[in-house]
């Protein structure tokens, strides 16, 4: 926008009838331009009051035109006056300042953050709009205020564990309470075994023969030391008479005691025609077992 004034014509005391081919007027009223201010717009030239009426924007605050020598200030769609952008609460001048607008009134970051935003549980200080923030159960932390009970670091985006009120990182947590495994002596983050009251990683909780894990899996144990099935009955199961496999008497299996020496159930049989001695009545005869009717022949 520029401001032009037009040089009159001649000599005011000697100044002669101008023709039509000299008029220079404003483009809405027709009145002359010749010693007057006028503002050109689209090539056409417009006097004050003229242009003022025609192309100001009105101040949403006050209502009135934003003339054409007035500093105009403009937000989203929204035209002001200078003296009219101010906060809606404290009345502080936006002109230079920066703002927020809340429900269509503009509000200084002063008037913003004391109405509107959360404080910092910790250090009870506004947490300003824009500031990296945390949020936890419903409360509020500058991110550097946001720290680990035991080591007093910053927690940042990394994980945490909250203790009632406290809040540990991960590896303060563990050193200060997580169990530790009874085998490795290192702390239990999640998750474990636990065997005669203790607890273990389950990489840790192994056969103490073989090393299979024994998580989830059916053991048993000798002299405190947990043994898988199999190792269990190689190492300290008897053997049954007639198969020389363990006898573990587990899953169910049943078997049968004599003196010194064991069966399988369906182990026990008479040495001589194989049927079976459960139940019945049987007769040895050195390391053999009859049954009544081998016996007799005998």
């Amino acid at each position: 926008m520029a401001f032009k004034v037009c040089a009159k014509s001649g000599n005011i005391n000697g100044l002669q009838k101008s023709t039509m081919a000299d008029r220079f007027d404003c483009d809405n009223c027709k009145e002359s331009l010749y010693g007057r201010k006028y503002i050109q717009s689209d090539d056409n030239p417009y006097c004050i009051p003229c242009y003022d009426s025609l192309f100001s924007n009105t101040c949403d605050e006050c209502k009135e035109l934003i003339g054409h020598d007035a500093r105009e200030l403009f937000y989203e769609d929204r035209h002001y006056h200078e003296h009219c952008f101010r906060c809606f609460r404290c009345d502080r001048s936006l002109a230079d300042e920066p703002f927020t607008s809340q429900d269509d009134a503009l509000l200084c970051n002063d008037c913003y953050c004391n109405e509107f935003s959360s404080k910092c549980v910790a250090c009870d200080k506004i947490v300003m709009p824009g500031t990296r923030k945390l949020e936890y159960a419903g409360s509020t932390w500058h991110e550097e205020c946001f720290i680990c009970h035991s080591c007093e670091e910053p927690i940042g985006s990394k994980s945490f564990i909250p203790d009632k009120d406290e809040h540990y990182c991960v590896p303060c947590y563990e050193e200060k309470f997580a169990p530790r495994c009874t085998r490795c002596k290192k702390a239990l983050a999640k998750g474990g075994v636990t065997y005669r009251d203790e607890p273990w990683h389950k990489e840790c909780f192994v056969c103490a023969n073989c090393k299979t894990q024994l998580a989830g899996q059916h053991f048993t144990s000798r002299d405190d030391s947990p043994y898988c099935l199999k190792c269990f009955g190689s190492l300290y199961a008897k053997k049954c008479e007639a198969c020389s496999k363990p006898i573990t008497g587990f899953g169910g299996g049943k078997y049968i005691s004599f003196e010194d020496r064991q069966w399988h159930q369906p182990c026990f049989t008479c040495s001589q025609c194989s049927i079976s001695l459960v139940g019945a009545g049987f007769f040895p005869d050195g390391d053999r077992i009859l049954c009544r009717e081998c016996h007799s022949n005998l």
